[in-house]
């Protein structure tokens, strides 16, 4: 499995290969199964492959924003996940309501294990497909484009991009081993 700074080292359109692939090996990783087989977790805390899924399809949208951000602002500070109580203050997150961002409550909240998986894929194989018509169109010049991780400092555009691709390494590992019955 490729790493962030493994993907850091291809070329840009590498980087866009392996994002436009995604779609397809989920379909291929989880065809045949019917809901039950989708809905199982293989052990108590661990994800579904349908609630895999829906985390992809949720965290296309937010990397969507990100990059839409990083184009449309100069070196904006991104809101991440596993950010620390201080940079959560500095944007105005807190007390009782918690991190915006943070995978467990969007399950809960957003009812993951009642999607149905067939219609999570879909969106999220559409939403790939804007990003990745977004990033094909980019110059040169907005590749370079930076937003500021709060914990990692500046990376630009085609470095957040790496962090998607190795998102979706580090997810379809899971559901591959989810769909296996294994942790």
């Amino acid at each position: 499995m490729a790493s962030f700074d493994d993907y850091r080292q291809l070329a840009t359109g590498e980087r866009i290969d392996r994002l436009r692939r995604m779609p397809d090996e989920l379909a291929q990783a989880t065809a045949g199964r019917d809901d039950a087989e989708l809905s199982r977790r293989p052990v108590d805390r661990a994800w579904s492959p349908k609630e895999i899924v829906c985390h992809l399809r949720d965290v296309d949208e937010l990397f969507q924003v990100r990059f839409h951000t990083i184009l449309g602002a100069h070196e904006p500070t991104l809101l991440v996940m596993g950010a620390d109580q201080n940079t959560l203050a500095e944007w105005g997150i807190g007390g009782p309501v918690g991190h915006p961002l943070d995978p467990e409550r969007w399950a809960e909240e957003r009812q993951y294990q009642r999607s149905d998986a067939a219609a999570a894929l879909a969106a999220f194989t559409r939403r790939r497909g804007e990003v990745v018509a977004l990033l094909a169109g980019l110059t040169p010049a907005q590749w370079q484009r930076g937003g500021i991780h709060p914990a990692r400092g500046r990376q630009t555009l085609g470095d957040w991009v790496a962090s998607l691709a190795a998102h979706d390494d580090n997810h379809l590992d899971q559901l591959r081993r989810a769909v296996a019955g294994q942790a």
